[in-house]
């Protein structure tokens, strides 16, 4: 069986590469020659062991075992190494790679290039001066390790330790800005701007009418708040069939979620003032996230390329269940569109900022369906189509669009489409205008 240090050596070399799956064998030749049983548990907790061995601290998914049928003993223990790790790693003072199968020194300037590249990821190790273990909700903590532990593990403390969200500094405990961030009672207090603008704009640009949330509270809870407000505030698509109303979702299921996530998860938290931005119109979707692309990422390779700013964040957040590990989100974010018949999704860089928007399909809102076109079915065409374009519409725009039409035909429509649940109506006498329900 490979030792701690071998797999240490293997690990690291993964780790500085573009990462991996390394399968220790338990019944190779040397392990049958082996008669002491081995114990899963303790297996595992030797691989955790290796992965720290390294400089600074590699974080991984949790180890498993590999079983060729059930209840058969475990064959081989796989560990998996993420590709786009933020770090350069090192074992004892020497930086391995990989190179044809095998394991080497990296050379003075392949390192120095390596350097560069990762040279941005240390942050959420850091400690914030005057943290104690007090600052940590460690019933959160505890929930979070009911899941992502085995029996047999280690303790709650080993586990966040293992994962990059708490330091040992002598006999104290302190938390990481991971940690706080994760688990944090008050993460708003040690990130300033740790949290997310969530705003619902009835047209297709800002304007004076809207529904606004800022969403705090440590990560897991902003991502489940922030998809609440999406389901809470999505335009459901107003089809008209038979002169009744049917709805139907504008995006993919999981498509914003998706693009939440990734801002969450790889923010530059630290530009510490700066908030994730969701911004909603009827026609789309806009995620912004403070912070530029990460480490050799751009957005001509973007789909291609893996690299995780906030190692920790990323592994807890995918031992949560909201997001997987290998970083494919943004794949399948794009062919989950294209397969829907939207718009693919557009991405834009800016000096300190990254953002993604998600774009309704043209049609929406809605055209007339299953009526034949009499003079006010194309009438109700025009305002619908006003309404996509501008947000809302007055009489006084709806009489501009029908000028060959009795201004009491035109008032009809309005509530007409009121009773019928499409439109609203907001204001009162000459302030009067409508928008979509």
């Amino acid at each position: 069986m490979a030792t701690t240090e071998r797999m240490a050596r293997a690990l690291v070399s993964l780790a500085n590469t573009q990462g991996g799956i390394l399968i220790v064998p338990l019944n190779g030749p040397k392990a049958r020659a082996t008669p002491t049983p081995v114990d899963p548990a303790e297996l595992r907790d030797r691989a955790m062991q290796a992965a720290l061995l390294a400089e600074p601290r590699l974080i991984i998914p949790l180890p498993y075992l590999l079983h060729s049928a059930t209840q058969a003993p475990p064959e081989a223990l796989v560990m998996e190494v993420p590709g786009g790790l933020p770090h350069a790693y090192s074992l004892d003072g020497r930086y391995l790679t990989r190179h044809n199968a095998r394991i080497t020194i990296l050379s003075a300037r392949t390192l120095r290039e390596l350097l560069i590249i990762r040279g941005e990821g240390s942050w959420e190790s850091i400690t914030p001066s005057g943290s104690s273990r007090d600052d940590l909700d460690w019933s959160k903590a505890e929930t979070y390790a009911s899941n992502a532990m085995s029996v047999g593990e280690p303790t709650v403390e080993d586990l966040l330790l293992r994962r990059g969200c708490i330091v040992r500094q002598g006999k104290k405990i302190r938390p990481t800005y991971a940690g706080l961030l994760l688990f944090g009672k008050q993460p708003q207090r040690w990130v300033r701007g740790a949290e997310v603008l969530a705003v619902r704009f009835n047209g297709t640009s800002m304007d004076d009418v809207f529904t606004r949330q800022t969403i705090s509270s440590t990560l897991p809870e902003q991502l489940r708040r922030a998809e609440l407000f999406m389901i809470e505030n999505l335009s459901q698509r107003a089809r008209i069939g038979a002169w009744q109303r049917s709805d139907e979702a504008p995006y993919p299921p999981g498509v914003l979620r998706e693009a939440v996530v990734n801002a969450i998860a790889h923010r530059d938290y630290r530009l510490t003032g700066s908030q994730i931005h969701i911004l909603m119109f009827s026609d789309r979707v806009e995620v912004r996230s403070p912070g530029r692309l990460p480490g050799h990422v751009t957005l001509k390779n973007l789909l291609h390329e893996r690299y995780s700013r906030n190692e920790a964040l990323v592994q807890v957040l995918s031992d949560m269940g909201f997001i997987e590990r290998l970083g494919y989100g943004i794949d399948r974010m794009v062919r989950t569109m294209k397969e829907r018949g939207h718009q693919p999704p557009k991405f834009d860089e800016t000096d300190a900022g990254f953002s993604v928007t998600l774009f309704a399909k043209t049609s929406l809102p809605s055209s007339v369906d299953s009526l034949p076109q009499s003079g006010q079915t194309q009438r109700i065409e025009k305002m619908l189509a006003f309404l996509k374009s501008n947000g809302r519409i007055t009489n006084r725009d709806y009489q501009d669009l029908c000028p060959d039409v009795s201004p009491e035909s035109l008032r009809r429509d309005f509530v007409d489409m009121v009773e019928r649940g499409i439109i609203m109506r907001v204001g009162d006498k000459r302030g009067t205008y409508y928008i979509l329900k």
